[in-house]
């Protein structure tokens, strides 16, 4: 008997806890076409399908029923199980959970990350580590709940392109952009996408970034932080942490680097740099 941990395919976590996090995959749709997001196609597919077709991909959630296959799976052996989902307000993806862990209240939990992407990828580490503390269920669903508001994401979007394509931007705003070379700071706030400002070129924008970081409250590296890239190169954001020791101390540990996947680059775009931490203040 132990403690489980579910997820949906949205989370982006390390590589090296892949193995300890079970993963509910939601479906990915290029026009006429379906996939199971991470087991029909890779990040690695999706990015070079997003830059090479005009048609925005478009999820949505498992079903109840995917859910609960993973729940009794894991009940035979006799586990609690706690369930990380993607913010309530971004997918129906939490309330497939909930409606899943229906009469199985006492043995499956579960917690709306209100994040999305590496957000719900460093709870998901907090949850594991908690685990090996020997913490019970119900504490660590607890911390796990009051720890989620302290999570903070932040991102630097190299195009305006795909906010365009996704209704996000006005089209005519987006050439204006394009022409100037205008990068977009953003963050997510209550399980929701907020524009925090543009920057001309990369210098300012990073500078912009670290400065929406420092308002955030900084990072408290004494819990799990990650840095996510969009696109099949993480040049530029090793680029941007070898230029900003002022806000990441130096660190450079590439295993807390990770590509993002379709929710967010559906939105972002290749390029973009995204950070996701607990909040120090």
């Amino acid at each position: 008997m132990g403690i489980k941990i579910i997820t949906d395919s949205t989370a982006d976590f390390c590589e090296e806890i892949r193995s300890q996090v079970t993963v509910v995959p939601l479906t990915l749709k290029f026009g006429d076409k379906e996939y199971l997001d991470g087991v029909d196609i890779s990040k690695e597919e999706f990015f070079k399908k997003l830059e090479t077709t005009d048609i925005m991909p478009t999820t949505s959630q498992p079903s109840p029923h995917a859910f609960k296959e993973k729940y009794e799976e894991l009940l035979k052996n006799g586990d609690d199980i706690i369930v990380i989902t993607i913010s309530s307000k971004l997918s129906g993806t939490y309330n497939s959970a909930i409606i899943a862990a229906e009469k199985l209240q006492d043995k499956v939990f579960v917690i709306d990350s209100k994040q999305g992407s590496i957000g719900e990828g460093v709870l998901i580490e907090l949850a594991l580590a908690l685990i090996k503390e020997g913490r019970n269920v119900r504490e660590i669903c607890e911390i796990l709940k009051q720890q989620s508001e302290k999570i903070r994401i932040v991102a630097l979007l190299n195009t305006l392109d795909y906010l365009v394509k996704g209704g996000r931007l006005n089209k005519g705003a987006g050439l204006i952009g394009k022409a100037l070379n205008l990068k977009v700071i953003l963050k997510i706030q209550d399980g929701e996408i907020s524009p925090m400002g543009k920057a001309r070129g990369f210098s300012n924008a990073k500078k912009s970034l670290n400065e929406l970081i420092e308002k955030e409250g900084n990072i408290d590296f004494e819990k799990p932080y990650l840095i996510g890239y969009s696109g099949s190169s993480s040049t530029d954001v090793e680029k941007y942490l070898c230029e900003s020791y002022d806000i990441w101390q130096e660190r450079h540990d590439k295993s807390r680097i990770v590509q993002i996947g379709s929710v967010v680059g559906t939105h972002s775009g290749p390029g973009a740099i995204i950070a996701a931490f607990f909040a120090k203040n």
